[in-house]
């Protein structure tokens, strides 16, 4: 293959599976309300859809490094596409809750393995001279998924079915598997070396556990003790396997990397600001549809504002952090991004639209700083040998955070429903759940300050920090 060509089509391959998981996730919480009538659900209930996706993702995603390296980074892209378009199937043809929550996490385990060993096959593939402009073609995708979707599945959700917004994955993914027979080589290594296995047992089911039982918890699925008990058993095993990690040399996750301050800051401080980030997609369409009455594409149509309110930040992220620096930006936007987010409770009847749709641009603006921050920040003080384990801690811990945005809302949700009395959800049942979500962020500030000043220096200013 001309090294031209590979450096347009690999990043092109690997865009595409981006493109349908970036496209499936804002599709998916536009038609969450219809869906849940269809299912007989109450739409709180249907957290559980977001959450099963994201175990899926963070069970599976410490280990796709090596089953890349072990099956090979083609064969591993190719049957995670090939998963991910089987969960998009189970979806459509779900008739229950149970159904449709297990074909969710099928659907998690695909995108577990597809993005990161599409990353991987990129890194592998090209000169790093082109990285640069790989990473750019990367980057559409994961800017046109936030725009596309909402009011892409807000249409169809209005004018034809929801279970037809699951099709839209096919021929994206067939297209994606025929173009990595052609174009991309089997990569692996031959001695891939031994898989935690101990480790990984005990941290995913002890995620999957505490992370389900935390979202049964207050519903109708399961009795709330059995709920709570899931949670307890989560917790023991994720306690079991802190212990385990510190005893051997190459845990699946290595939490040695929480002891470095921007790590932690970014991953741990930018946990909590992430809990807010990953509730407002669940919250904000339930918001729109179910307490202002607007029909999916209309909720669609203003849930989209935020994407291009992140796009316009994303243009001067570089010059905002070269200007204040890590630790002095992320304090300030952390206020912000939460007061963004807490503001989206004030919505109700006989709002003007174009102030809602404002309001929700200017709630993409701050957490897109806040998040490419933490993202930049996490990796300032990791050597370049230890980057790959760094980011599995990191992906896991992120998106169990976004998991427990939804969970967290979906729970302050129920409790102002049932507080208030109300006999279906209405307008005044969300803003406890956008205030709660919002704190969230501004509590990430304690770990922030602990930064030094010239925290990232060399990466916010492209010169090396004094200490």
């Amino acid at each position: 293959m001309p090294l031209a060509l590979g450096t347009f089509i690999v990043p092109l391959i690997v865009a595409c599976s981006m493109f349908m998981e970036n496209v499936d996730g804002t599709v998916i919480v536009t038609a969450l309300p219809a869906l849940a009538r269809d299912l007989g659900q109450d739409p709180i209930t249907l957290k559980l859809a977001v959450t099963s996706y994201v175990i899926g993702l963070g069970v599976f995603i410490p280990i796709c490094g090596w089953v890349a390296d072990r099956f090979g980074s083609r064969n591993v892209f190719r049957t995670a596409i090939g998963i991910f378009m089987a969960g998009s199937l189970l979806c459509a043809a779900s008739r229950s809750l149970e159904m449709f929550v297990a074909a969710r996490f099928v659907q998690g385990i695909g995108g577990a393995m597809m993005v990161p060993v599409g990353r991987i096959i990129i890194f592998r593939s090209l000169p790093k001279s082109d990285f640069i402009r790989a990473v750019n073609y990367l980057t559409v995708p994961a800017l046109l998924g936030p725009v596309v979707g909402p009011p892409l599945g807000g249409f169809i959700t209005t004018y034809l079915h929801w279970r037809l917004i699951f099709f839209i994955n096919i021929p994206i993914g067939v297209l994606g598997i025929w173009l990595a027979n052609r174009h991309i080589e089997n990569m692996h290594e031959e001695h891939p070396g031994r898989l935690d296995w101990a480790g990984f047992v005990l941290s995913a089911g002890g995620a999957s556990l505490f992370m389900l039982g935390l979202s049964l918890v207050g519903g109708e699925i399961v009795a709330t003790g059995t709920a709570v008990t899931m949670c307890v058993i989560g917790a023991v095993l994720l306690v079991a396997y802190w212990l385990y990690a510190q005893r051997v040399e190459r845990p699946v996750l290595d939490l040695k990397f929480l002891r470095i301050p921007t790590f932690n800051a970014s991953v741990a401080g930018g946990s909590l600001f992430r809990i807010g980030l990953g509730a407002v997609p669940f919250l904000l369409p339930l918001t729109l549809q179910e307490g202002l009455g607007m029909t999916a594409f209309a909720s669609g149509a203003i849930t989209c504002a935020s994407a291009f309110g992140s796009i316009f930040m994303k243009a001067i992220v570089s010059r905002v952090l070269g200007r204040f620096g890590f630790r002095r930006t992320l304090m300030v936007n952390a206020v912000l991004a939460g007061t963004a987010i807490a503001i989206c409770g004030s919505f109700s009847p006989g709002m003007p639209v174009w102030l809602i749709w404002v309001i929700v641009l200017a709630g993409g603006i701050f957490p897109s700083l806040q998040f490419t921050g933490l993202n930049s920040l996490a990796y300032a003080d990791i050597p370049t040998r230890d980057i790959g384990r760094a980011t599995s801690v990191a992906s896991v811990i992120q998106q169990v955070s976004l998991g427990l945005g939804v969970t967290i809302a979906g729970l302050v949700l129920q409790i102002s429903h049932r507080a208030q009395g109300h006999s279906a959800i209405v307008w005044s049942d969300f803003w406890p759940a956008f205030l709660v979500v919002g704190l969230f962020s501004v509590a990430s500030i304690p770990v922030t300050m602990r930064l030094p000043a010239n925290a990232g220096e060399e990466i916010a200013r492209g010169r090396r920090g004094e200490a």
